[in-house]
């Protein structure tokens, strides 16, 4: 099916059963948090920005290893398995601080795993293909976070207010994914799939070779620059959540369905917006994707209903549908083979960071001046970095990149 090689499947329901398992708890952290253990906004965007800093910057390390490594599956099985351990600890947390070591732990798990697991994707797809492939990785993740929050839903329907035994049985979607792992090919033997041959992309990288992996066209850096414009208003997904959460009352029984709901919108639009990028180039659907992500959180800013704010929130899965997929096929495309574990590393750094700075300067500015002055913030920054896009970045066709532009 869609002619991808067998590792591109696995590693796909590997993120499938990790996301289920991590975004059975992630929509509820907001109502448990602030409810549960009475923490504030600010201490929602350390615990969640400080997590996705951890992670990212975590990729650089991870990066560097991944490029030097005979095998990269090694790297994946670690950082999987520490976070499937880590998560379901938050079921016995008692305060936030807590709740902020389990988190960065799980996130720790992330930045290892994340930049190998994508060179090795970049490895199973050519320049025609990446951004179908990434965009159907991104479409398997987002399949998982549909499934974790429609059974948390149904979960806390039957048991409501039963969090913390819920948090727990996420261990079980988190073996599931480790187990796979096992099944997936080191990075030596020649995979094929649907009749279709795949090689190391390294064969077919006719660009010049680079005397360091550590040396990236300075396209790759002013993307890199552009990206952390647009990550200093990219706050946690959190502070979506505890707005809804806000909306809907006393109650969090069903935002886990809107986050399901959201992953839907995600999924779908991840799917074909991968293939567009690679006939009409990265640029444009990137921009898309910021557009709607700036649009989404004016939306925010201005809207008080809870039915407003959840079309909002739906309309906000197009920003995931284009950008994240996207993302990584133009960090793909400019970055040489030898140092593509390095690249996807700065480019995880950089969202890290990004978001870390955000999301605590979003707590504030939500204190002190309330929740729409922190969502039209986040709006501006996206309309800035949209426009830098178009004078950083050239929206050549993929192939052009890997026929030797530097």
């Amino acid at each position: 099916m869609f002619g991808f090689p067998r590792p591109v499947w696995l590693l796909g329901w590997v993120s499938l059963a990790t996301d289920a398992a991590t975004e059975a708890i992630y929509p509820l952290l907001p109502f448990f948090l602030t409810r549960v253990l009475n923490a504030g906004a600010v201490s929602l965007g350390i615990v969640e920005g400080a997590a996705e800093a951890v992670n990212s910057v975590l990729k650089i390390v991870s990066g560097r290893m991944a490029d030097r490594a005979a095998s990269k599956r090694p790297l994946v099985l670690l950082g999987y398995s520490v976070s499937s351990v880590a998560r379901p600890f938050i079921a016995i947390a008692r305060s936030w601080p807590q709740v902020f070591a389990i988190r960065v732990l799980d996130r720790v798990g992330k930045g290892v795993r994340g930049a190998p697991r994508d060179a090795m994707l970049a490895r199973w797809a050519t320049a025609a293909t990446r951004g179908k492939v990434y965009g159907f990785h991104r479409g398997m993740d987002h399949l998982g976070a549909v499934v974790g929050p429609t059974l948390a839903s149904l979960f806390l329907w039957f048991h409501p207010d039963a969090y913390r035994t819920l948090f727990a049985l996420t261990i079980i979607p988190g073996a599931i994914a480790v187990t796979l792992i096992f099944f997936v090919p080191e990075d030596g033997q020649l995979v094929t799939g649907s009749g279709v041959a795949f090689t190391d992309a390294r064969e077919n990288d006719s660009r010049p070779r680079y005397k360091s992996p550590d040396s990236l066209p300075r396209e790759f850096h002013r993307f890199m620059w552009v990206l952390a414009l647009f990550m200093l208003g990219n706050s946690t997904d959190a502070f979506l959540l505890l707005r809804l959460t806000d909306a809907a009352g006393d109650t969090a029984r069903f935002v886990p369905l809107m986050w399901a709901a959201l992953h839907v919108v995600k999924a779908s639009v991840s799917m074909i917006a991968g293939g567009w990028s690679d006939r009409i180039g990265r640029r444009t659907v990137i921009a898309a994707g910021w557009l709607v992500y700036a649009a989404v959180y004016a939306g925010f800013a201005m809207s008080e209903s809870l039915a407003a704010l959840f079309a909002w929130f739906l309309v906000y899965g197009f920003y995931f549908g284009f950008a994240e997929g996207t993302e990584k096929a133009l960090v793909a495309d400019l970055a040489p083979a030898s140092a593509r574990g390095v690249a996807f590393g700065i480019y995880n750094a950089v969202q890290g960071l990004g978001a870390l700075a955000a999301s605590v300067v979003f707590g504030l500015v939500w204190r002190a001046y309330g929740a729409a002055a922190a969502f039209g913030l986040g709006a501006a920054l996206a309309l800035a970095a949209t426009a830098l896009l178009f004078a950083a970045v050239y929206n050549r066709p993929p192939n052009a990149v890997d026929s030797g532009h530097q």
